[in-house]
């Protein structure tokens, strides 16, 4: 599983790029077959304090997921969507074994 980190319009700390490898290479738990994963993260530029933006696209064989989530931190954007793909990962080896019998 390869995982792609990219940073849109400001330099990304090596501490936010090792925790999100950490927590995304914890998806192969739930899914062994996962082709790759990139990971988008920007500031967008809003009024409020919640303004970490992060996007994870998921390819597996045969479907790619994409999870959105904007957080007052990237730590916690990160994990919601880490946990988000964690659902839709279950979901779709579910239904591919459903298919299989």
């Amino acid at each position: 599983m390869m995982i792609e980190f990219q940073s849109v319009n400001y330099q990304a700390d090596a501490k936010l790029i090792e925790f999100t490898n950490k927590r995304l290479q914890k998806l192969e738990k739930f899914f062994d077959r996962i082709v790759a994963i990139k990971v988008f993260t920007k500031v967008t530029n809003v009024s409020n304090r919640i303004n970490k933006e992060v996007e994870v696209s998921i390819s597996v064989p045969g479907d790619n997921f994409m999870v959105k989530k904007t957080c007052k931190t990237f730590e916690e954007a990160v994990d919601t969507c880490a946990s988000s793909a964690e659902r839709l990962l279950m979901k779709f080896k579910e239904r591919a074994r459903e298919k299989a019998q």
